[in-house]
Parts: C-alpha cells; structure tokens; sequence
C-alpha cells in the first residue's frame, strides 16, 4: 500500500526552503561585517555534516561569536558616548570663555567710563574753581576806600601787594575782551567770566594774553606792575556786573561768594 504524505504543519520543510534560510542568514551576518573569520573553522567543522545530510551548510554561529559582537556593540557604543561627551565640554568650555571674555570687556567698559565721568567731574569743577589773582598776597587797600587818588572819589576795586614782574592770574573761567592800554588803569585786562560778570587786572607791567582768548582758573595773564596812575606796584583788581567803568560790585564779596579767601 502506497502512503500519501499530508499537506500542513507537519509537512517536513524541503532541502531547497532549509538551504535558502541559511544562505540568507550568512547574507545578513556577512553585511553586518560581524562575520569575518569565524565563517572558514565554522564551515569546516561542519563539512562531515554537511556531506552526511546532503545539505548546503551556511554557517553555525555560537555563544562566543555572540558575546564578541556585543562586546564590540558596547565598545562603539562607549567610544560614541565619550566622544559626544568631550564635545558637549568643548562647547561647554567655549561658552564659558566666550563669558568669561564678555564679563571682562563690560567691566574694562565700566571702569573705562567711570574714570572718564571722574576727569569730566573733576575738570569741570576745576573750570568752575576760583582763585586769587595773586597768590600768596593780602589786599593793601580795601574797596571803596577813600582817597582824592581817584576821579570817582572812592576806590573801586581792591590792590593786592605785589612787587613788579609778580605773576597775575585769571581767577576763573572766561574769555579776554580786552587787553591793552586802560589810561588810569595803566596795561590793562578785562575777562568776561563764564558767570556773565567780569573782572579787571589793572597796572600791569606785562600782558600775556589777547581779545577773544579763552582763559582758565589759576592762569597766567600777566605781570603786575606799576603803568597808569599809581604811587608803586601792586595790582589794582576789579568786579563787575558790565565791561564799563562804573559797573564795579565788591570784589572781596565776589571773590568769597566763589570760595576764595581774601
């Protein structure tokens, strides 16, 4: 009697389905670049078999072959992780000294600025400072004092003693609007102050400056002397709401109202 062979799950899989599997897994094995030598001793182990069963052998891969390719699955992965992590400190490194760079410049900025505000600060006190036109002097003869010396009757500034060729200075801020001969008052100079009044320097032996000039607190405009109508050296000083004469105020009150002590 003949038997016929039932079709389903118990039907023994062909020679040609088997062998095509294994081909297939070494394809896969062999792209994945995990099978290099360890396919010739596996194939050659396997060739008794092989012949024996009448089947194409592909390759037997056992547990060392899958413990090595975790083990160089794991080194890549490692190497990746510590790569990445050098970078990611590399730009963390960069942007704190990228920061640090910044905070440097903002304070070198800062402390730039405020030096500049302070030489600001301090020049413009300087150019608002007043000092005496002589230094190192004492008023000789007081405002209004008088005396048939002078046409008005009265005196109408202040003398500081000075002996001739004494440095006289402007005692603050302004511009010349005249330097030159004053009749009485010998050499002559007249500054219109910053604070919109003036002041006069009168019997100079030498002047220093010209119309238009600007001038600042503590310099030199000239040397006292005795030119124009006077009994010896000194300088004659005078305060003024107007260039004219006539206009004068009392130039110890003006002086003091400035801070300078007379």
């Amino acid at each position: 009697m003949a038997f016929t062979r039932a079709t389903g799950k118990h039907r023994r899989p062909s020679r040609l389905t088997r062998t095509t599997a294994q081909v297939a897994g070494v394809a896969a094995l062999t792209t994945t670049g995990v099978i290099g030598g360890f396919a010739a001793p596996a194939l050659a182990a396997d060739s008794a078999a092989a012949d024996q069963n009448g089947l194409t052998q592909a390759i037997a891969i056992g547990d060392s072959l899958a413990d090595q390719i975790d083990a160089q699955a794991s080194a890549q992965k490692k190497a990746a992780a510590e790569a990445a992590a050098e970078k990611k400190a590399a730009e963390e490194a960069q942007k704190k000294a990228e920061a640090e760079r910044r905070a440097a410049e903002a304070k070198a900025k800062k402390e730039r600025e405020a030096k500049e505000r302070a030489a600001r600060e301090a020049e413009r006190k300087r150019l608002n400072t007043y000092v005496a036109p002589i230094s190192n002097s004492y008023v000789s003869t007081a405002y209004k004092a008088s005396s048939g010396l002078w046409s008005s009757g009265s005196h109408t500034g202040i003398d500081f003693h000075a002996a001739s060729g004494t440095a006289v200075h402007a005692v603050g801020s302004g511009t010349v609007v005249e330097a030159g001969w004053g009749g009485a008052y010998g050499n002559n100079i007249v500054i219109k102050m910053n604070d919109g009044t003036y002041t006069q320097y009168g019997h100079l032996s030498s002047i220093g400056v010209s119309v238009g000039q600007s001038v600042t607190p503590g310099q030199q405009i000239g040397l006292s002397g005795a030119t124009g109508n006077v009994t010896g050296p000194h300088l004659h000083f005078e305060a003024r709401t107007s260039p004219e004469y006539g206009s004068d105020i009392d130039p110890v009150a003006y002086l003091r109202s400035h801070g300078v002590s007379v």
